[in-house]
């Protein structure tokens, strides 16, 4: 059986006029699902009860599981288990400008990151777009406020997800789905140049990251195996393209690595590599895991990398470090849930 909160408005349209109903009541199906938060179709009162029966012999309007929950200051991590026990992690951020989450898209990631907790543990299937949208519900439930950025950077590579990727978008972005405003919502990919090049077409105003991480192919060839497939002679075309279409600058994420990809050489030549691209580099303090043997940069040589990119007016910002002690790394928690 299909999941209500996989469906679009579009979608609800189609299936109404197919059971010979009204085109209208997809509206107020999506007004009582995400404007009133029912969570059982009996509490729905301007939809007659055959239709409302006809509907749910099609599709669930079950939840997922919440299973661990860890906090710190500003940050609170969650590990959701889903119908086949598999488990994934969201994170929700407190910013002074709101409350931002960051989602999975799908359950383990084949990107390989070498410094990634998540790719060090395979994909073993994308997210269907109810359980993306799932993530977002229960925890402004449990919260109790508002969530107002979405960041779909969690586990998983996004773009190898791209079909259900549009269809949460579409469903969070619309004002009677969660009202999220597009400029409010990133996705991040670490380069898969065909799809950052076909999202340049879609019509929502949805911010694009890219997971660079290396200034250069030889450091980007160590580090992320995707490089190989989409060198940087590739995607900074594709990039640029995306640009030319879209006219909204990207931001390219760099997690600074302890000897890796943090020296000054480094930063002058990403200086170089981004100076004639609309765009800001998001420098990430890493988060180390027991799993893997990548080190944090220290704060005087991030400080450091700062100020070259600063000095080459490049607009740079340092990412606020969330939940270091709380396993915040992608898929840290789902693997201390899976390896015990």
């Amino acid at each position: 059986m299909k999941n209500i909160y996989g469906c679009t408005l579009e979608d609800l349209e189609k299936y109404f006029i197919q059971i010979g109903s009204r085109k209208f009541h997809a509206l107020q199906l999506f007004s009582w699902l995400y404007e009133k938060r029912i969570e059982d179709y009996s509490m729905i009162t301007n939809i007659k009860k055959e239709v409302l029966d006809s509907l749910s012999k099609e599709y669930s309007i079950a939840r997922l599981q919440i299973v661990d929950v860890q906090e710190d200051t500003d940050v609170c991590k969650y590990l959701f288990e889903l119908e086949d026990k598999e488990h994934i992690e969201a994170v929700l951020m407190r910013h002074d400008y709101g409350n931002s989450i960051c989602i999975s898209s799908q359950v383990g990631c084949n990107m390989g990151c070498k410094f990634c907790e998540s790719g060090r543990r395979k994909k073993v299937r994308n997210l269907e777009t109810y359980e993306m949208v799932l993530q977002l519900l229960m925890i402004e439930k449990l919260l109790g406020e508002r969530i107002s950025h979405v960041v779909v950077m969690g586990i998983g590579e996004p773009f190898d997800n791209y079909d259900n990727l549009i269809r949460f978008f579409e469903i969070i972005n619309h004002p009677k789905g969660l009202a999220i405003g597009a400029r409010h919502i990133t996705v991040s990919t670490c380069g898969l140049v065909p799809k950052i090049l076909e999202f340049s077409t879609f019509p929502l105003q949805i911010n694009l990251a890219i997971s660079l991480h290396a200034p250069n192919n030889e450091v980007r060839d160590r580090i992320m195996p995707i490089n190989k497939a989409y060198p940087l002679e590739v995607l900074i075309p594709a990039i640029k393209t995306y640009l030319e279409r879209t006219n909204r600058r990207v931001t390219f994420e760099y997690i600074l690595l302890k000897d890796i990809n943090d020296s000054d050489e480094c930063a002058l030549e990403l200086s170089h590599l981004v100076k004639d691209i609309n765009c800001y580099i998001n420098l990430i303090p890493y988060n180390e895991t027991n799993n893997l043997d990548f080190m944090r940069t220290n704060t005087v040589q991030i400080m450091r990398f700062y100020d070259i990119l600063k000095k080459n007016n490049i607009n740079v910002t340092i990412r606020k470090e969330f939940g270091g002690k709380i396993s915040a790394a992608c898929g840290q928690l789902r693997s201390k849930k899976e390896e015990l």
